[in-house]
């Protein structure tokens, strides 16, 4: 089938290089090129990159929905879009143009966490099951008819690791819901709108670290906020990213004054454990402010972090 792929995020990789396999890629639709880091270097996207490296011919549109886009994109004369973590919303206007219809593969097991960021929230509510969705879409966030479904654990992946499975994991699904498509056999499951639930874009401020939380939760939100915002707390008032932790599983008893932040032991064994609202975390590795990221020892070498210190 002839395709037009739109897709910007490293997600949307995999899905485009088994796709070029089976199917033509008329062209690649992705967001412009932005600075990114501290030094503001101009970054193409992930998907521009393989779309390259492929010679499919690329389109940076700041709106998808301009007068001008349109005309383009039914010039392409597709039979279907597919839309992998692409960025910007499709009008009704897009979603007409192809012959068939529009495609998402969107990374939950639909109609749980609809947004921009699924990965993320089924990690920091402990979920221990997730998947892919390829569905039909319609104008509604994530709300159209489902083709398949497929699941996976999710372990003890952090997002990126778990963001990097379900990427291959809904390459494998859009291939087999192309097939399907060609040949006329979809059977579309329409989404219980009663179950469904929101994966909201993640802001800054969702990485800050409440210690009266469990220990359990807090590992997750460390886990779950990779690479960005990162969980995060405060050491003698300087910005302290947590990037790996551990929840201290063996039996303690913590004296009775011992409050939530505080800390509670150091060696090179357990790194840094903090009493929690309930449990203890073990910080495992962390990034000071304005420094590379180190594993907690060489923290607790260069900062000389005592017992009985708090930390937020």
């Amino acid at each position: 089938m002839k395709i037009v792929f739109f897709g910007s995020s490293s997600f949307a990789v995999a899905s485009l290089q088994l796709l070029k396999t089976e199917h033509e890629i008329a062209a690649v639709f992705t967001q412009p090129d932005r600075s990114k880091g501290r030094h503001l270097h101009i970054a193409k996207t992930p998907v521009k990159i393989c779309a390259e490296y492929n010679k499919i011919e690329v389109f940076q549109p700041e709106r998808i929905s301009d007068e001008q886009v349109v005309a383009m994109l039914k010039k392409f004369q597709a039979d279907i879009f597919v839309v992998v973590s692409f960025g910007q919303k499709l009008s009704r206007e897009v979603l007409d143009i192809p012959r068939l219809y529009c495609v998402n593969v969107h990374a939950s097991l639909l109609p749980r966490y609809r947004g921009a960021a699924p990965i993320n929230h089924a990690i920091m509510n402990g979920d221990k099951i997730t998947g892919v969705s390829i569905i039909k879409m319609n104008e509604f966030m994530d709300g159209g008819d489902i083709i398949l479904s497929k699941s996976l654990e999710i372990g003890d992946d952090d997002a990126i690791m778990l963001t990097e499975k379900l990427g291959k994991l809904g390459a494998l699904g859009l291939l087999e819901a192309m097939e399907i498509i060609e040949k006329g056999k979809v059977e579309f499951i329409k989404q219980e709108q009663a179950q469904a639930t929101k994966a909201n874009k993640l802001k800054k401020a969702d990485g800050c670290i409440n210690w009266q939380d469990s220990a359990e939760s807090l590992r997750n939100k460390v886990r779950g906020l990779l690479p960005w915002p990162c969980a995060y707390t405060y050491y003698k008032g300087k910005f302290l990213k947590v990037l790996k932790s551990k929840v201290i599983d063996y039996p303690r008893e913590r004296p009775q004054f011992v409050k939530p932040a505080e800390v509670i032991s150091v060696c090179a064994q357990e790194g840094i454990v903090i009493a929690c609202g309930r449990g203890e975390l073990k910080l495992e590795r962390v990034q000071p402010e304005g420094k590379r990221a180190m594993d907690a020892h060489a923290f607790v070498l260069g900062h000389h972090i005592k017992t009985g210190e708090s930390l937020g």
